[in-house]
């Protein structure tokens, strides 16, 4: 007996994947939640395999289940490509993009300008995130493309785009003999896990420096905004560096870089396939003058 999937099925168990909820995925969809659970039923029907097992309060899918998903993003993605080229500009495709607070303000908006003039068509959807956060949703297929740091020669997948070194950085007029500077170094930092957050400490450690942490936010600009009032200094790499703060060269330890890779799943749809083309090359315009 050959198998027969319904499309709108497989795009309720995508969509539920994506958001972590099938609750959620009704709201999004525009459907009921009873209308959901007999797609997910039907779709269990159809593949003659249980798909989905209780956990707590939400459903996880089965082996199966994992299976058909891998498939299932494919067979959406390309039904919804097919139905746009056809003129049903109600099924946009989707490309989701993760990538970290750093690439907001340049390689994120020229890039998202410049696919939209190639595919008017399509919808992006952005995502900030941790690096070892984006390598995850990757391979995990919940993000199409991704930028992430990996620490340099020990880039384990993606293609590098650029070497980014890191250096200290602070605000315009923090020198030494300022209050920022006396006793236990004061840092700005990112949550924990975070490359720049190790590289900072690991470099005053072997220096025999003290420091103290003065501020942890998961915010980028929250980091800039800590740096503008005094509260510190952090390390970044030199993209992306705000009015007002400036790099320090006042006695600290050098630094390392810093690889900047482009991910991508392993099965990219066409419309995903040309999002990373312009992703790299406005990045190579972006970032390559401060490599």
């Amino acid at each position: 007996m050959r198998l027969s999937f319904d499309i709108e099925a497989l795009r309720v168990m995508v969509v539920g994947s994506e958001l972590g909820s099938f609750a959620r995925a009704a709201v999004q969809l525009g459907r009921s939640q009873s209308a959901v659970s007999m797609q997910l039923k039907r779709l269990e029907d159809q593949a003659g395999h249980a798909l989905f097992q209780r956990s707590g309060r939400g459903l996880v899918p089965t082996e199966a289940g994992d299976a058909l998903l891998a498939y299932a993003r494919r067979i959406v993605a390309m039904h919804d490509e097919a139905a746009v080229a056809l003129g049903a500009s109600s099924a946009l495709p989707v490309i989701r993009l993760g990538l970290p607070q750093d690439f907001f303000e340049d390689v994120m908006p020229e890039a998202l300008a410049s696919f939209s003039a190639l595919r008017p068509n399509a919808h992006v959807e952005v995502r900030a995130g941790l690096n070892y956060a984006l390598e995850e949703e990757v391979n995990a297929g919940r993000l199409d493309v991704a930028l992430a740091f990996a620490e340099a020669g020990r880039g384990r997948s993606g293609e590098l785009l650029a070497s980014m070194p890191m250096f200290w950085f602070g605000r315009e007029n923090l020198t030494n003999g300022t209050p920022e500077h006396q006793g236990d170094l004061p840092l700005v930092l990112f949550n924990h896990p975070c490359l720049f957050r190790q590289a900072a400490l690991k470099s005053l450690d072997e220096s025999g420096i003290r420091w103290r942490v003065s501020l942890t936010t998961p915010s980028l600009s929250g980091v800039w905004a800590a740096l503008r009032f005094g509260l510190g200094m952090t390390v970044r790499t030199a993209h992306g560096v705000p009015v007002g703060i400036r790099r320090l060269d006042i006695g600290l330890p050098r630094l390392g870089a810093l690889e900047l890779r482009m991910l991508t799943g392993s099965d990219l749809s066409p419309a995903a396939g040309d999002f990373a083309d312009v992703l790299r090359s406005m990045t190579a315009k972006h970032v390559n003058g401060h490599a």
